[in-house]
């Protein structure tokens, strides 16, 4: 062989091993999680804390669901794109090493196809075997195969019931996101018989104490107290249900609730974190002596929190009051039939306490206010039926409550550190840069606002001031929570964004969540001077919990989805030509998506079935649709 084709052959075996080099360097693994719109982002095995994730776009996701491990290798920039090095990482699916799924829960579609609940999954998905008495229409539990190309295909495993039934809606709902039933009656009455642990406690019984909630609240873990000081503060007590001195670490009732995370309320169907039986037991209710976990605050006449102290009371409710009448109370100074003399007096002087507190809060933290509606289908839990939709703003008695629960949870969450306890705490990071610059382009472009920077709270408090009260306000809002992280659950006491605070913790709600039952137990153990656990027992804790707390939401937002389709469906069946007020949410080339505002739904519109030219309609514009050309979407977007 001559020696210059020897020495080409090594440059070319040189630069063969330098490609297969750098190949396997940008090749990982690790999971990917898949947006509702396609695409998908990946996050490596070994990727360092804080790191940016990597883009996964839809035509490069393969045959990848939500939550499976892959592997994956990053794709070059194309030349001559230069904001291709703008948008961060790009990826590409080469593999599927793990599913994380074994099953999914579906509708049966004609022919061979199945359409899946979760807005994760691929819309349509075929499937192969025995129908196992199933008809179209029905909610079927599918076992994962993985057929010969790679696809997600399957057998159906269990009939479930017929979509658009309530019952069989939420069964489905339950199954898909694994959502664990109800107590037993067996631990039901265990639960009721539990005897609580002992700790100093003083009683107050000299304080009128007051609860407020929902008029159909089954649950009274808080309730409020104030007094008037002779210098001119005031205190202020909020008082928690003593979930701790019932649910000791390591106990049943304990590993049952975390297991839970949270209590989970489905429209008509409620999944308690605690047993029923348990938690009337602990709830707070009027004219009985009720053990609780108080937290008194010195507020003085600005609203400033001055001091505070914690401690283990016996308190007695004197009246339970309900949202709507305090809110009366409020705008007209109604006063209720059953209220004392004193309820009048101490309801007037805590508005008037906690007003200020709010203002105070409002001018010193900055905190984020998004006034969006909540709008969920109300149901016959009885009846097992859809009774309508309800369409809820955040009014000043929720905010009464909430504000006095704000200060309660900063109060204890910056006790901990100052006290040398590991604690999990509520933390929501700042706008990614990439998303406030999209929000931006997209309120120059569809709006012609211009918004600066909505990662400065300052500047996004200002911008939201700025926004006139017309029917694009609440989806400019909507787009605006969109633009933000999720808030979650660890041990470091970060900033949380929207309110501007840290060292925030989760404090008020030991009933239903799971990371509150963890810091009042915190609290028991230093307050007995027993060992308390430290952060590495409590980080995989705040993890679970932000995880669990995720797929509840998903399974709330899917179940009432549902339901609300099923609502304007059973209007489209009596009156085919109903037409619908409609906001565009985003222009495709082959047609618009709009949202229904009166019910918090999405349906999208072909441009074959729209009477104007697609190029002359823009986001936030209203428009008017009939009924029979919406496409409903169970894909948030």
């Amino acid at each position: 062989m001559k020696k210059s084709k020897k020495i080409r052959l090594r440059r070319l075996a040189a630069r063969s091993a330098a490609r297969r080099q750098e190949k396997e360097a940008a090749v990982s693994a690790g999971i990917i999680r898949m947006n509702p719109a396609g695409f998908g982002f990946f996050t490596p095995d070994d990727a360092p804390e804080g790191s940016e994730d990597i883009f996964i776009p839809p035509k490069f996701t393969g045959f990848a669901l939500d939550g499976d491990k892959v592997k994956i290798k990053l794709m070059p920039p194309r030349p001559g794109h230069p904001e291709d090095q703008e948008r961060g990482p790009v990826g590409k699916v080469l593999e599927i090493i793990d599913r994380d799924r074994e099953s999914f829960v579906a509708e049966l579609m004609p022919g061979s196809l199945v359409s899946p609940l979760n807005n994760r999954l691929p819309e349509l998905i075929s499937i192969h075997g025995s129908r196992k008495g199933a008809s179209r229409g029905d909610w079927v539990k599918i076992k994962c195969e993985t057929g010969r190309d790679g696809e997600l295909t399957g057998t159906i495993s269990e009939v479930i019931g017929k979509a658009g039934e309530v019952t069989a809606d939420l069964d489905a709902v339950m199954a898909e996101f694994e959502l664990p039933g109800k107590y037993s009656a067996e631990d039901d009455a265990e639960s009721s018989a539990i005897i609580p642990a002992e700790i100093p406690r003083k009683e107050h019984k000299e304080l009128f104490i007051l609860t407020i909630d929902p008029f159909d609240a089954k649950d009274f873990d808080d309730a409020l107290s104030v007094v008037a000081e002779k210098d001119g503060t005031f205190t202020v007590g909020i008082h928690i249900a003593d979930v701790a001195a019932f649910i000791r670490p390591g106990s049943k009732f304990d590993k049952a609730a975390k297991f839970r995370g949270f209590s989970c309320y489905l429209p008509g169907r409620t999944l308690p974190m605690l047993p029923p039986s348990l938690t009337a037991k602990i709830s707070m209710q009027q004219g009985v002596d009720s053990l609780a976990h108080s937290v008194f605050l010195k507020v003085d006449a600005e609203g400033k929190v001055l001091a505070g102290h914690r401690e283990h009371t016996i308190i007695k409710v004197a009246q339970r009051l309900d949202y709507d009448e305090v809110q009366e109370f409020i705008d007209r100074k109604t006063v209720a039939p059953d209220w004392q003399e004193k309820t009048v007096e101490n309801l007037d002087l805590l508005i008037k306490v906690v007003r200020q507190m709010r203002q105070y809060r409002n001018k010193t933290e900055e905190f984020i206010d998004l006034p969006l509606p909540e709008v969920r289908v109300v149901c016959d839990e009885k009846n097992n039926s859809v009774s309508g939709i309800e369409k809820r703003f955040s009014r000043e008695s929720e905010q009464l409550v909430e504000e006095c629960m704000l200060a309660a949870n900063q109060f204890v969450g910056k006790e901990l550190p100052q006290r040398s306890v590991a604690g999990i705490y509520r933390v929501h990071p700042e706008p990614e840069p990439e998303k406030t610059m999209e929000f931006s382009d997209t309120m120059k472009e569809a709006f012609g606002l211009s918004v600066g920077d909505i990662a400065d709270r300052k500047c996004c408090r200002e911008f939201i001031a700025s926004l006139p009260d017309d029917e694009a306000k609440p989806l400019i809002l909507g787009m605006i929570l969109r633009s933000m992280p999720r808030a979650s659950y660890n041990i470091k006491g970060e900033l949380h964004f929207a309110l501007g605070k840290t060292f925030y913790a989760h404090f008020t709600s030991p009933i239903r969540r799971y990371t509150d039952l963890t810091v009042h137990q915190q609290l028991w153990n230093l307050d007995l001077n027993q060992r308390t656990r430290n952060a590495g027992n409590l980080e995989p804790i705040a993890q679970y919990c932000s995880e669990t707390e995720e797929k509840i939401d998903a399974a709330c937002f899917a179940a009432n989805d549902r339901l609300k389709i099923r609502i304007v469906e059973t209007m489209l069946e009596k009156d085919p030509a109903k037409e619908f007020d409609c906001l565009i949410t985003r222009v495709l080339n082959s047609g618009i998506q709009v949202e229904l505002p009166e019910y918090a739904i999405y349906a999208f519109v072909p441009d074959d079935e729209l009477k104007v030219p697609l190029s002359t309609l823009k986001i936030g514009s209203k428009i008017t649709i009939r009924g029979s050309r919406l496409l409903f979407q169970n894909r948030r977007k």
